[in-house]
Protein backbone atom coordinates (compact mmCIF):
# COMPACT_ATOMS: atom_id res chain seq x y z
CA UNK A 1 0.00 0.00 0.00
CA UNK A 2 3.28 2.56 0.79
CA UNK A 3 4.50 1.84 -2.63
CA UNK A 4 0.88 2.74 -4.25
CA UNK A 5 0.88 5.69 -2.25
CA UNK A 6 4.45 7.05 -3.16
CA UNK A 7 3.36 6.04 -6.99
CA UNK A 8 0.77 8.29 -6.73
CA UNK A 9 3.19 10.95 -5.11
CA UNK A 10 5.35 10.74 -8.25
CA UNK A 11 2.70 11.37 -10.57
CA UNK A 12 1.54 14.02 -8.30
CA UNK A 13 4.52 15.99 -7.98
CA UNK A 14 6.08 15.92 -11.41
CA UNK A 15 3.86 17.36 -13.12
CA UNK A 16 4.18 21.47 -13.08
CA UNK A 17 0.75 22.23 -12.50
CA UNK A 18 1.29 20.53 -9.00
CA UNK A 19 3.90 23.05 -8.47
CA UNK A 20 2.01 26.38 -9.70
CA UNK A 21 -0.87 26.10 -7.52
CA UNK A 22 1.28 25.93 -4.79
CA UNK A 23 3.43 29.26 -6.22
CA UNK A 24 0.01 30.61 -6.56
CA UNK A 25 -1.11 30.57 -3.54
CA UNK A 26 2.12 32.27 -2.10
CA UNK A 27 1.29 34.76 -4.61
CA UNK A 28 -1.68 35.38 -3.15
CA UNK A 29 -0.61 34.99 0.78
CA UNK A 30 1.84 37.71 -0.27
CA UNK A 31 -0.21 39.50 -2.08
CA UNK A 32 -3.09 40.30 0.68
CA UNK A 33 -0.59 40.56 3.32
CA UNK A 34 1.11 43.51 1.72
CA UNK A 35 -2.58 45.16 0.85
CA UNK A 36 -3.48 44.39 4.83
CA UNK A 37 -0.33 46.12 5.61
CA UNK A 38 0.25 49.24 3.42
CA UNK A 39 -3.13 49.87 1.73
CA UNK A 40 -5.42 49.17 5.00
CA UNK A 41 -5.21 49.18 8.82
CA UNK A 42 -1.93 46.96 9.13
CA UNK A 43 0.27 49.85 10.02
CA UNK A 44 -1.56 52.31 12.43
CA UNK A 45 -2.50 48.94 14.31
CA UNK A 46 1.27 47.89 14.33
CA UNK A 47 1.93 51.45 15.75
CA UNK A 48 -0.56 51.23 18.34
CA UNK A 49 -3.34 53.38 17.19
CA UNK A 50 -5.54 50.40 17.84
CA UNK A 51 -7.66 52.18 20.20
CA UNK A 52 -8.37 55.25 17.52
CA UNK A 53 -9.23 52.65 14.84
CA UNK A 54 -11.50 50.34 17.15
CA UNK A 55 -13.51 53.62 18.50
CA UNK A 56 -14.16 54.52 14.83
CA UNK A 57 -15.24 50.84 14.43
CA UNK A 58 -17.46 51.04 16.42
CA UNK A 59 -18.52 54.46 15.62
CA UNK A 60 -19.44 52.98 12.56
CA UNK A 61 -21.29 49.57 13.68
CA UNK A 62 -23.59 51.82 15.79
CA UNK A 63 -24.43 54.09 13.10
CA UNK A 64 -25.44 50.81 11.12
CA UNK A 65 -27.27 49.11 13.80
CA UNK A 66 -29.63 52.43 14.18
CA UNK A 67 -30.85 51.47 10.67
CA UNK A 68 -34.28 50.14 10.79
CA UNK A 69 -34.34 47.65 7.58
CA UNK A 70 -31.10 45.97 8.97
CA UNK A 71 -31.05 42.10 8.26
CA UNK A 72 -31.94 39.84 11.41
CA UNK A 73 -28.30 38.08 11.01
CA UNK A 74 -26.83 41.30 10.11
CA UNK A 75 -27.91 42.68 13.51
CA UNK A 76 -26.67 39.84 15.50
CA UNK A 77 -23.20 40.53 13.40
CA UNK A 78 -22.82 43.91 14.33
CA UNK A 79 -23.85 43.32 17.86
CA UNK A 80 -21.19 41.11 18.56
CA UNK A 81 -18.59 43.01 16.86
CA UNK A 82 -20.10 46.28 18.78
CA UNK A 83 -19.63 43.89 22.13
CA UNK A 84 -16.23 42.51 21.32
CA UNK A 85 -15.15 46.10 20.73
CA UNK A 86 -16.11 47.18 23.99
CA UNK A 87 -14.52 44.51 25.77
CA UNK A 88 -10.94 45.31 24.31
CA UNK A 89 -11.05 49.27 25.07
CA UNK A 90 -12.53 48.12 28.58
CA UNK A 91 -9.85 45.57 29.24
CA UNK A 92 -6.97 47.13 26.94
CA UNK A 93 -7.14 44.14 24.41
CA UNK A 94 -5.92 44.53 20.78
CA UNK A 95 -7.23 43.29 18.39
CA UNK A 96 -5.06 40.31 16.67
CA UNK A 97 -4.64 42.80 13.51
CA UNK A 98 -2.27 44.44 15.46
CA UNK A 99 0.12 41.50 15.27
CA UNK A 100 0.68 39.01 13.35
CA UNK A 101 -1.75 36.47 14.68
CA UNK A 102 -4.56 39.01 12.94
CA UNK A 103 -3.62 38.40 9.02
CA UNK A 104 -2.56 34.99 9.77
CA UNK A 105 -6.25 33.89 11.19
CA UNK A 106 -7.82 35.86 8.22
CA UNK A 107 -5.89 34.25 5.56
CA UNK A 108 -7.57 30.67 6.73
CA UNK A 109 -10.16 31.82 4.31
CA UNK A 110 -7.87 30.65 1.63
CA UNK A 111 -8.28 27.05 2.31
CA UNK A 112 -10.73 27.68 0.04
CA UNK A 113 -8.82 28.09 -2.55
CA UNK A 114 -6.98 24.86 -1.96
CA UNK A 115 -9.99 23.12 -1.83
CA UNK A 116 -9.82 24.33 -5.23
CA UNK A 117 -6.44 22.83 -6.29
CA UNK A 118 -6.97 19.83 -4.74
CA UNK A 119 -10.30 19.29 -6.52
CA UNK A 120 -8.72 19.44 -9.57
CA UNK A 121 -5.78 16.61 -8.59
CA UNK A 122 -9.02 14.24 -7.48
CA UNK A 123 -11.20 15.06 -10.40
CA UNK A 124 -7.82 13.80 -12.91
CA UNK A 125 -6.84 10.80 -10.38
CA UNK A 126 -9.57 8.42 -11.82
CA UNK A 127 -10.03 9.70 -14.98
CA UNK A 128 -7.21 10.65 -16.29
CA UNK A 129 -6.03 6.62 -16.67
CA UNK A 130 -9.15 6.37 -18.41
CA UNK A 131 -8.41 8.89 -20.64
CA UNK A 132 -5.10 8.31 -21.05
CA UNK A 133 -5.00 4.25 -21.07
CA UNK A 134 -2.64 3.86 -18.23
CA UNK A 135 -5.76 2.46 -16.16
CA UNK A 136 -4.73 -1.03 -17.88
CA UNK A 137 -1.32 -1.41 -17.03
CA UNK A 138 -2.45 0.05 -13.11
CA UNK A 139 -4.43 -3.30 -13.10
CA UNK A 140 -2.36 -5.63 -13.99
CA UNK A 141 0.08 -5.32 -10.60
CA UNK A 142 -1.23 -7.43 -7.99
CA UNK A 143 -2.98 -4.72 -5.50
CA UNK A 144 -6.21 -5.21 -5.47
CA UNK A 145 -8.54 -2.09 -7.43
CA UNK A 146 -9.74 -1.11 -3.94
CA UNK A 147 -5.92 -0.44 -2.24
CA UNK A 148 -5.44 1.24 -6.06
CA UNK A 149 -8.56 3.68 -5.15
CA UNK A 150 -7.39 4.24 -1.62
CA UNK A 151 -3.82 4.80 -2.66
CA UNK A 152 -5.03 7.91 -4.93
CA UNK A 153 -7.57 9.18 -2.29
CA UNK A 154 -4.61 9.06 0.30
CA UNK A 155 -1.95 10.79 -2.12
CA UNK A 156 -4.63 13.63 -2.86
CA UNK A 157 -5.68 14.35 0.29
CA UNK A 158 -1.46 14.28 1.22
CA UNK A 159 -1.39 17.31 -1.47
CA UNK A 160 -3.93 18.57 0.22
CA UNK A 161 -2.09 18.82 3.51
CA UNK A 162 1.08 20.11 1.66
CA UNK A 163 -0.94 23.04 0.23
CA UNK A 164 -1.83 23.90 4.03
CA UNK A 165 1.04 23.62 5.55
CA UNK A 166 2.81 25.85 2.51
CA UNK A 167 -0.30 28.28 3.39
CA UNK A 168 0.42 28.24 6.78
CA UNK A 169 4.43 28.20 6.74
CA UNK A 170 4.58 31.53 3.89
CA UNK A 171 1.34 33.37 6.04
CA UNK A 172 3.16 32.85 8.74
CA UNK A 173 6.53 34.20 7.42
CA UNK A 174 5.05 36.73 5.58
CA UNK A 175 3.19 38.55 8.07
CA UNK A 176 5.95 37.65 11.17
CA UNK A 177 8.48 39.67 9.10
CA UNK A 178 5.81 42.97 8.42
CA UNK A 179 4.24 42.66 11.39
CA UNK A 180 6.69 41.14 14.42
CA UNK A 181 7.16 37.88 15.35
CA UNK A 182 5.38 38.40 18.50
CA UNK A 183 2.11 37.86 20.12
CA UNK A 184 2.58 34.14 21.17
CA UNK A 185 0.07 34.98 24.15
CA UNK A 186 -2.90 37.29 22.04
CA UNK A 187 -6.00 36.25 23.09
CA UNK A 188 -8.52 35.33 20.59
CA UNK A 189 -12.14 36.66 21.48
CA UNK A 190 -15.27 35.31 21.12
CA UNK A 191 -19.08 35.32 21.98
CA UNK A 192 -20.19 32.06 23.70
CA UNK A 193 -23.91 30.71 22.85
CA UNK A 194 -24.81 32.12 26.30
CA UNK A 195 -23.62 35.46 24.83
CA UNK A 196 -20.56 35.98 26.76
CA UNK A 197 -17.59 37.22 26.03
CA UNK A 198 -14.52 34.51 26.16
CA UNK A 199 -10.90 34.65 25.46
CA UNK A 200 -8.91 32.26 23.47
CA UNK A 201 -5.67 31.25 22.50
CA UNK A 202 -4.88 32.57 19.30
CA UNK A 203 -2.66 29.96 18.02
CA UNK A 204 -5.27 27.27 19.00
CA UNK A 205 -7.88 29.05 17.76
CA UNK A 206 -5.75 29.52 14.26
CA UNK A 207 -5.35 25.16 14.08
CA UNK A 208 -9.00 24.74 15.08
CA UNK A 209 -10.09 26.99 12.05
CA UNK A 210 -7.71 25.03 9.83
CA UNK A 211 -8.40 21.49 11.15
CA UNK A 212 -12.66 22.18 10.61
CA UNK A 213 -12.05 24.27 7.11
CA UNK A 214 -9.82 21.30 5.79
CA UNK A 215 -12.98 19.41 6.16
CA UNK A 216 -14.69 20.56 4.02
CA UNK A 217 -11.71 19.79 1.04
CA UNK A 218 -11.51 16.33 2.52
CA UNK A 219 -15.53 16.30 1.50
CA UNK A 220 -14.97 17.79 -1.93
CA UNK A 221 -12.12 15.39 -2.94
CA UNK A 222 -14.43 12.52 -1.85
CA UNK A 223 -16.79 14.27 -4.33
CA UNK A 224 -14.93 14.49 -6.84
CA UNK A 225 -13.29 11.32 -6.44
CA UNK A 226 -16.99 9.57 -6.82
CA UNK A 227 -17.96 11.76 -9.89
CA UNK A 228 -14.26 10.53 -11.90
CA UNK A 229 -14.99 6.33 -10.72
CA UNK A 230 -18.45 7.27 -11.78
CA UNK A 231 -18.23 8.99 -15.64
CA UNK A 232 -14.68 8.78 -16.13
CA UNK A 233 -14.17 11.91 -17.30
CA UNK A 234 -12.16 14.38 -15.66
CA UNK A 235 -13.55 17.44 -17.29
CA UNK A 236 -17.31 16.22 -15.58
CA UNK A 237 -15.56 15.18 -12.25
CA UNK A 238 -13.57 18.92 -11.96
CA UNK A 239 -16.30 21.14 -13.17
CA UNK A 240 -19.20 19.48 -10.98
CA UNK A 241 -17.55 20.09 -8.33
CA UNK A 242 -16.28 23.50 -8.58
CA UNK A 243 -20.13 24.09 -9.52
CA UNK A 244 -20.92 22.42 -6.25
CA UNK A 245 -18.30 24.27 -4.14
CA UNK A 246 -19.57 27.82 -5.75
CA UNK A 247 -22.96 27.41 -6.36
CA UNK A 248 -23.74 24.38 -3.15
CA UNK A 249 -24.04 27.42 -0.75
CA UNK A 250 -26.32 30.00 -3.00
CA UNK A 251 -28.73 26.94 -3.09
CA UNK A 252 -28.97 26.04 0.08
CA UNK A 253 -29.30 29.70 1.56
CA UNK A 254 -32.20 30.11 -0.72
CA UNK A 255 -34.43 27.25 1.04
CA UNK A 256 -32.72 28.00 4.58
CA UNK A 257 -35.78 28.95 6.05
CA UNK A 258 -36.74 25.49 5.97
CA UNK A 259 -36.21 22.99 8.62
CA UNK A 260 -35.00 20.21 5.92
CA UNK A 261 -32.16 22.22 4.43
CA UNK A 262 -30.26 21.50 6.99
CA UNK A 263 -29.57 17.77 5.53
CA UNK A 264 -28.02 18.98 3.08
CA UNK A 265 -24.09 19.24 2.50
CA UNK A 266 -23.81 22.33 1.63
CA UNK A 267 -25.25 23.38 4.89
CA UNK A 268 -23.15 21.60 7.15
CA UNK A 269 -19.76 21.46 4.84
CA UNK A 270 -18.58 24.74 6.61
CA UNK A 271 -17.75 23.82 10.12
CA UNK A 272 -16.38 27.21 11.09
CA UNK A 273 -19.72 28.00 11.38
CA UNK A 274 -19.64 26.31 15.17
CA UNK A 275 -16.67 27.44 15.73
CA UNK A 276 -17.67 31.27 15.20
CA UNK A 277 -21.42 30.80 16.70
CA UNK A 278 -23.04 31.13 13.49
CA UNK A 279 -24.73 28.01 12.16
CA UNK A 280 -26.86 27.98 9.20
CA UNK A 281 -30.43 27.44 10.84
CA UNK A 282 -30.41 27.84 14.94
CA UNK A 283 -31.38 24.55 16.13
CA UNK A 284 -27.73 22.55 14.58
CA UNK A 285 -25.32 21.96 16.59
CA UNK A 286 -21.68 20.73 15.74
CA UNK A 287 -22.61 16.98 16.26
CA UNK A 288 -24.91 17.10 14.11
CA UNK A 289 -23.43 18.14 11.13
CA UNK A 290 -20.75 16.05 11.28
CA UNK A 291 -22.95 13.18 11.64
CA UNK A 292 -24.40 14.49 8.00
CA UNK A 293 -21.45 14.83 7.10
CA UNK A 294 -20.55 11.26 7.87
CA UNK A 295 -23.55 9.93 5.98
CA UNK A 296 -22.21 11.72 2.82
CA UNK A 297 -18.45 10.83 3.38
CA UNK A 298 -19.56 6.96 3.84
CA UNK A 299 -22.14 7.16 0.72
CA UNK A 300 -19.57 8.85 -2.01
CA UNK A 301 -17.08 6.41 -0.94
CA UNK A 302 -19.25 3.83 -0.93
CA UNK A 303 -20.02 4.34 -4.62
CA UNK A 304 -17.04 4.74 -6.22
CA UNK A 305 -15.79 1.57 -4.69
CA UNK A 306 -18.58 -0.41 -6.31
CA UNK A 307 -17.79 1.64 -9.39
CA UNK A 308 -14.45 1.08 -9.78
CA UNK A 309 -14.45 -2.24 -8.30
CA UNK A 310 -16.72 -3.59 -10.45
CA UNK A 311 -17.23 -1.39 -13.56
CA UNK A 312 -15.40 -3.08 -16.52
CA UNK A 313 -12.42 -1.07 -17.15
CA UNK A 314 -10.59 -2.82 -19.79
CA UNK A 315 -11.94 -0.83 -23.02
Amino acid sequence: MVSLIQNENMKIYRRIRTWIMALLLVAIVIAWSLIAFFVEDGQEMKAGEWRTQLEKQQTEFKTELAQPDLHKEHKEFLNREVEIIEYRLDHDIAPENATMWGPINNQTALVFIITLFVVIVAGDSIAGEFSSGTIKLLLIRPASRLKIMLSKYYATILYGLFLLLVLFLSSFLINGALYGFQGWGQPYLNVSEAGMIKEENIVVHLWQTYFLGSVATVMYVTLAFMISAVFRSSAMAIGISIFAMFAGNIATSIFQKYSWSKYSLFANIDLTQHLNGFPFRPEMTMGFSISILIGYFLIFNILSWAVFTKRDVAA
